[in-house]
């Protein structure tokens, strides 16, 4: 029998899965409002599955305007365990051509405009982000892209940028002088988010195209990125099903440190603790208030 759930955040077609079943759109409201769309939950096997659209269905919201705090917030109501983050990312590397899977382990946060807290005034709150993913989940990952021969990396730096513009040149490079792997929109806060309620949580960038530093990047095509989007989502559902097997039966999740980040996090004594705030916190960080 399951004892996790796992959540996936990404494009709105990877619900699209063979063997998937007891489907219903759920439409769920959080203390920070709506989700970017209603959150798609069925059945594969033994596993239980969460798929939440990022963007909405239709891609109707930028990276900017995603409510991270309620998207998070959504899959914590629904009893998510694990998360499973897939976003299309442009490569830092060269040995990163596009088709490349990154099992992200570290972030840069260059987005300056987004909510990146459950917290605030009134309960403060301070969660270790040294290592931002799980390497738990992420290891269910790297196995099931390894045996079916995906092309992909164990390991590497995304840096979030704000957006909705892509980068200059100038920026691309001091991306690649700080060693960074590849480079987003969408990740920034939603591991920061993930980790204060408690979630395991693991990205995975899926490279389209060069970032501007390569010399190439002129000539790419519309057409060139969506052939390689439209392979890389083929990829992605296999995958899902492979991790959702795997994370549903870890018997060791129970145990991972992921679901103890807020164990010495909380810092405003209970005595001064907004009452307001406590109650709305209730559905993040009940375990610990």
């Amino acid at each position: 029998m399951a004892t996790n759930k796992l959540g996936i955040i990404g494009g709105s077609g990877l619900y699209d899965l063979p063997g998937l079943t007891d489907t219903r759109w759920l439409a769920v409201d959080t203390p920070w409002g709506a989700p970017s769309d209603e959150l798609f939950c069925g059945r594969l096997g033994d596993a239980e599955l969460v798929f939440l659209p990022r963007h909405g269905r239709g891609h109707r919201i930028p990276p900017g305007e995603v409510n991270y705090r309620a998207n998070v917030a959504a899959l914590k109501s629904l009893g998510v365990t694990d998360v499973l983050s897939l976003s299309a990312v442009g490569g830092l590397r060269a040995d990163l051509p596009p088709g490349t899977f990154v099992v992200v382990d570290q972030f840069v946060d260059r987005t300056f405009a987004r909510e990146k807290s459950f917290f605030g005034r009134g309960l403060v709150a301070h969660v270790s982000m040294a290592h931002p993913v799980c390497s738990r989940l992420g290891g269910h990952v790297h196995a099931a892209l390894r045996v079916r021969g995906v092309p992909h990396v164990k390991g590497g730096t995304y840096l979030t940028m704000e957006g909705p513009q892509f980068s200059t040149y100038a920026e691309s490079q001091l991306y690649r002088s700080w060693n960074c792997d590849v480079i987003g929109m969408t990740n920034m806060p939603e591991a920061k988010l993930a980790r204060e309620a408690e979630l395991c949580y693991c990205s995975v960038a899926m490279v389209t195209d060069f970032d501007c530093w390569h010399p190439g990047h002129d000539a790419v095509t519309v057409d060139a990125i969506i052939q390689v989007l439209l392979s890389n989502a083929g990829t992605a559902k296999q995958l899902v099903a492979a991790v959702a097997a795997d994370a549903a039966a870890d018997g060791a999740a129970a145990a991972c440190g992921c679901r103890r980040a807020l164990q010495h996090a909380l810092i405003t004594a209970p005595e001064h603790r907004d009452p307001a705030m406590v109650e709305r916190l209730r559905g993040i960080a009940g375990r610990v208030l």
